[in-house]
């Protein structure tokens, strides 16, 4: 053998065994545990997108510290979504849950606020973007043995045609031996109510029955499927006038402002609205910002 393809066995050798240093051994989890004292709330990260690179639950230091009584105008969702959650809390049966509908009406609002709300009964929130819920699973099984419950919390959810984590979130919410747990439960807000989108032609695939009944295309059967997983579905709407003007109200009396000077800020908060194209929660927020800012609060 000459001293050159030796020279290259050599050096493969040294890399085969830099590559194995970095693999999993038997019973490791793939997931780092963080120490589950620092927060209540943590995102997942990944060291990179090579499959080599494992993840870690990274703590989240500064908590938004929104409280139920704090939404106003979604009654109704605030309800459903508490009564879930304390079923939930309690050790009792309780849904996954898809927060759908109009930008900026409190759906990711209103996760933080049972998080604030349950946190002392052993509530946490684990937050994993789109892009990782190919680990979805080893998340579930890091959290397993865990005496706390988890919200395991995807915001702005949707898919593209074919992305790989539509099928790791499937499974996991239903058929699956990588199930979640009793102590999970997976909680989504989206724009879109069945996560992925819809086109023209798919209404097309729609048969027609002889006895007037409609029933949807494979396309649109698998479309339908993923959301139907979640137990749950928490619809929001857009906010009218009057309910936009009552939640500026409410952030401006939370900065101290008093009824005289709210009253005055409505035109204000009007044109705010009309410039931005919305009349939602998070626009009223951004608008007693810049309010109570210019006055010198």
């Amino acid at each position: 053998m000459n001293e050159d393809l030796q020279h290259l066995l050599q050096r493969a050798d040294a890399l085969l065994a830099r590559v194995d240093a970095l693999l999993p051994g038997p019973g490791h989890c793939p997931v780092q545990a963080p120490d589950w004292s620092a927060s209540i709330a943590f995102r997942y990260r990944r060291r990179s997108a090579s499959l080599l690179g494992g993840g870690w639950l990274e703590p989240v230091r500064q908590v938004s510290s929104i409280r139920l009584d704090e939404l106003r105008e979604i009654e109704p969702q605030k309800e459903r979504m508490a009564r879930n959650t304390a079923q939930f809390v309690a050790g009792r049966p309780a849904n996954n849950m898809l927060l759908t509908g109009a930008r900026g009406t409190g759906k990711s609002s209103l996760v933080k606020a049972c998080l604030n709300e349950h946190a002392a009964q052993g509530l946490r929130l684990i937050e994993v973007d789109k892009v990782d819920l190919l680990d979805l699973a080893d998340i579930v099984d890091l959290v397993a043995s865990r005496p706390e419950r988890f919200f395991v919390f995807c915001d702005d959810l949707s898919f593209d045609e074919g992305e790989a984590g539509y099928k790791a979130l499937k499974s996991v919410l239903d058929g699956s031996v990588a199930q979640a747990g009793d102590n999970v439960l997976i909680v989504a807000t989206s724009n879109r109510r069945h996560l992925l989108p819809e086109t023209m032609k798919e209404n097309l695939s729609y048969q027609h029955t002889e006895d007037g009944e409609v029933h949807p295309g494979e396309g649109v059967e698998e479309k339908i499927s993923l959301s139907e997983r979640f137990g749950l579905w928490i619809s929001f709407y857009p906010f009218s006038q009057d309910e936009y003007l009552a939640i500026v109200g409410q952030w401006l009396a939370a900065f101290g402002l008093g009824e005289a000077r709210i009253r005055e800020a409505r035109p204000q908060a009007l044109v705010w609205a009309l410039e931005r194209g919305s009349r939602s929660g998070r626009v009223a927020w951004q608008f007693a910002r810049d309010l109570i800012g210019r006055d010198g609060h």
